[in-house]
């Protein structure tokens, strides 16, 4: 309904809508001018029926008028134009029906004019289905009569009345009025139409353009920050690097108590901001849409071994009990899927625990809760007594850079990233995850995640184990090695970590002497920094590759980098080299590699 329209309304501009499409506001138009002509000419036509005492005519033409006059004023006051156009074809169609089979017993040119009348209505108002309906209900008694009269058939004890000249003339005329009227406006209406049409579709490739470039755009800065937040990892983890990198060989060079104080403060802070870096790289590498979940095979109660190994020494120093229950069903299936972003998810999850509760436990369990032949379903839960969290901060602290408060911010520290990237990684497959927390007495999380198991039977190690540190440091000296690095503080970190294992490697200041080097003497292992002047790191290891002397061409290269980009895995793989470390790297880590290469090859 128009706003401005009311009881006492005739206006035709009170009805009009620009809310309206053209064709209805045509359609509005037709009623208006159709219901006003309709009342002049039924007028004179129910006026002359009347002097001649044309009794049925003049019930049916009396009906017609006031008609016209009830659906005039409702369309001015309710302009809906819907009803109302079934109205006036319900009408005309019974009163077509009366005048040919009951007033003149027969088919005039009036009448015929009537039926195409009523046709081209019920098309242009109510479309193909009722145009079609009321097109039937006029045309298929008109055929019926036509055919009665044929064949002396019709009998009906009514005397038909005639009608004379003036009458079909009035008819006539107003009929054509109308059908002109009705093609004039619809004609007008489908021309407007189509010339929107025209225009929208311009907008609408406009629009498209305008959306292909914003998308382009938005590809280019995304694909900006990701270069930007490499970047500054690059930048920011090659100081941490020398920063940790030092304060491990000071705390294993014997310093008097008040130093180890100060080392271990300093380790620990450049920890916690190492993992400031790693949480903000991501949620970054999440939150692009570029992340990949490997399908590979693991051991479950060992990877959660691992997991928490470095968490029970972190709880131990607070003074809180920590328990690990991996369910005993377990420890012989070799699952199949995302080791390390199980690691992540259930890391972060301990890592809160820990982290908000001041004293009692923080038990972690994996419970088998659906056993069948080549599927499990565990459920993961991470229990605290820790602060606990309010009922209506459940929603929100899975946003990201969130915490349960800001007193908590303050108090705590974080970015408040770690359930945001929890959560990420679950909702990518499909898991959500439940909450349920008590203020001041803990928190509970808690997901179930479907495994395929592999026909695989887990064995346990016999022969097979790394040396030890002590163990493998005698046999050290005699490997020779190559670094790869254009960092200076790195090289002399290097350099003093390699001298504890007896170990004096050579020094290559970019990628291109690199290779020279590897061209002229004979390497056990490489160290390649992939970020380096003249030559990067990925083009030195693709040359070394291609070398003639297969000696030379397959010696072990592991990448040291600090880059953050999304794909430094493949790209490290594609380019020929063995294995990486990232910067900050632990002394144990890069023992471990270096000896599954040189040792084990």
């Amino acid at each position: 309904m128009n706003k401005k329209a009311n009881f006492f309304n005739f206006s035709i501009n009170k009805i009009l809508s620009d809310d309206l499409s053209v064709l209805d506001n045509a359609r509005l138009r037709l009623l208006y001018y159709g219901l006003a002509l309709s009342f002049f000419t039924l007028l004179i036509i129910l006026t002359n029926v009347v002097v001649k005492y044309q009794v049925i005519l003049s019930i049916t033409t009396g009906v017609m008028f006031v008609s016209s006059i009830v659906l005039f004023k409702y369309l001015t006051y309710r302009p809906r134009w819907t009803p109302i156009a079934h109205m006036v074809l319900i009408i005309a169609t019974l009163v077509n029906f009366a005048d040919i089979f009951v007033a003149i017993h027969n088919i005039s040119i009036v009448t015929v004019e009537a039926v195409i009348m009523i046709m081209l209505f019920g098309f242009y108002m109510l479309g193909k289905k009722y145009g079609t309906l009321y097109t039937l209900l006029n045309v298929v008694p008109v055929s019926i009569l036509l055919i009665l009269k044929h064949t002396n058939g019709y009998l009906i004890p009514f005397k038909p009345e005639s009608v004379d000249q003036s009458t079909n003339l009035i008819a006539m005329v107003a009929s054509f009025v109308l059908i002109v009227f009705m093609h004039s406006y619809f004609y007008t209406a489908f021309i407007r139409t189509i010339k929107e049409l025209e225009i929208g579709n311009k907008k609408q490739r406009g629009l498209a353009a305008e959306f292909e470039l914003a998308v382009e755009k938005a590809e280019r800065s995304s694909e900006a920050k990701s270069e930007f937040l490499s970047t500054m990892s690059h930048e920011i983890r090659t100081p941490l690097n020398a920063v940790i990198g030092m304060s491990n060989l000071l705390i294993s060079g014997n310093p008097r108590p008040d130093q180890k104080e100060n080392l271990e403060v300093l380790k620990f802070s450049a920890g916690n901001l190492l993992s400031i870096i790693n949480d903000v790289l991501d949620f970054n590498k999440i939150e692009s849409g570029k992340l990949v979940f490997e399908h590979i095979k693991f051991n479950l109660p060992e990877l959660m071994q691992n997991i928490c190994g470095g968490q029970v020494m972190s709880a131990k120093v607070k003074g809180i009990l920590f328990k690990l229950d991996v369910d005993s069903t377990l420890s012989k299936k070799v699952l199949v899927g995302d080791p390390t972003r199980i690691s992540q998810i259930v890391f972060n999850l301990v890592n809160n625990a820990i982290k908000f509760t001041a004293d009692g436990t923080v038990t972690v369990k994996a419970t088998c809760v659906e056993d069948r032949s080549d599927k499990v379903i565990v459920n993961f839960c991470v229990k605290d007594t820790g602060i606990g969290i309010e009922q209506s901060r459940l929603d929100v602290i899975f946003e990201p850079f969130i915490q349960e408060s800001l007193s908590t911010t303050r108090r705590y520290g974080g970015t408040g990233l770690g359930l945001a990237i929890v959560n990420r990684l679950l909702e990518l497959q499909g898991i959500k995850i439940k909450v349920s927390s008590v203020p001041g007495t803990g928190s509970e999380f808690s997901f179930n995640m479907e495994f395929p198991v592999s026909a695989e039977v887990v064995e346990t190690p016999v022969a097979s184990r790394l040396l030890d540190i002590d163990e493998f440091t005698e046999s050290l000296s005699s490997i020779r090695m190559l670094i790869a690095e254009d960092n200076p503080v790195n090289v002399l970190l290097m350099q003093k970590l390699l001298s504890k294992w007896d170990l004096v490697p050579a020094i290559a200041e970019n990628g291109e002497c690199a290779v020279e080097l590897v061209r002229e003497n004979d390497f056990d292992i490489i160290l390649m920094d992939l970020q380096m002047p003249i030559m990067n790191g990925f083009d030195a290891a693709k040359a070394i590759r291609k070398m003639d002397d297969p000696h030379k061409s397959n010696t072990p290269i592991i990448a040291l980098t600090a880059s953050a980009l999304f794909d430094i895995r493949e790209r490290v793989e594609e380019s020929g080299m063995n294995d990486y470390v990232s910067k900050p790297f632990k002394p144990n880590e890069l023992f471990e590699k270096i000896q599954q290469l040189v040792v084990h090859s």
